[in-house]
């Protein structure tokens, strides 16, 4: 189920993931990547939102798999892999690892609704129609009503997976994607106009 990306979503050609190959390269010479970096490479400058920015941030410490404050080449390319190209299940268990903020294997609502505020504010300054008349409270209250199966206050990786895939809206309101393929794409488009305006 849901799967393919849908077709209002922009393909990215694979042209565009070797460009950000290129600008790591660019970037960090010592092959280590650090969150300011990590950051300008995605087109988060002082022009961005909070929101942007905490999601970059969220992005970044998702895919520090040794805890050690960079992305090596390796994690950076798994990284923009996932993304912009990853399969649902991938997509799904990187979200609930960015969800699982205390790393314990386990989502309490503390954790879920500090990533719903983010993606709501998100969502809601896009050019796109808010997806949603409800707020981040009742959000968090509806995902833990249809996912929390044994009532214990906590979501396991196991309920998040199988929520999500059995359920459109879950699956909307708890993938990280806020639509990351044509977000990128903008970034990029942006930083083409910035390159024009210099020269």
């Amino acid at each position: 189920m849901g799967q393919c990306q849908s077709a209002t979503d922009e393909e990215v050609k694979l042209s565009q993931i070797q460009e950000l190959y290129k600008k790591f390269a660019v970037e960090c010479p010592s092959g280590k990547l650090h969150l300011h970096e990590f950051k300008k490479i995605f087109g988060i400058n002082s022009d961005s939102s909070p929101e942007e920015a905490a999601y970059i941030e969220n992005l970044f410490r998702s895919f520090d798999i040794n805890e050690d404050d960079t992305l090596d080449f390796l994690e950076y390319v798994a990284a923009v892999h996932l993304v912009l190209r990853g399969s649902l299940e991938d997509k799904l268990r990187w979200s609930f690892k960015v969800y699982d903020s205390n790393g314990n294997g386990r989502l309490d609502k503390h954790e879920v609704m500090h990533i719903i505020t983010i993606i709501h504010k998100i969502r809601n300054h896009s050019a796109s129609p808010k997806t949603t008349a409800l707020t981040p409270e009742q959000i968090c209250d509806r995902i833990f009503g249809l996912i929390d199966k044994n009532k214990d206050g906590e979501i396991s990786l196991e309920e998040f997976l199988e929520g999500a895939q059995q359920d459109k809206w879950l699956l909307d309101n708890l993938t990280l994607d806020v639509k990351p393929t044509g977000w990128f794409i903008e970034q990029q488009k942006k930083e083409l106009i910035s390159k024009n305006k210099l020269f």
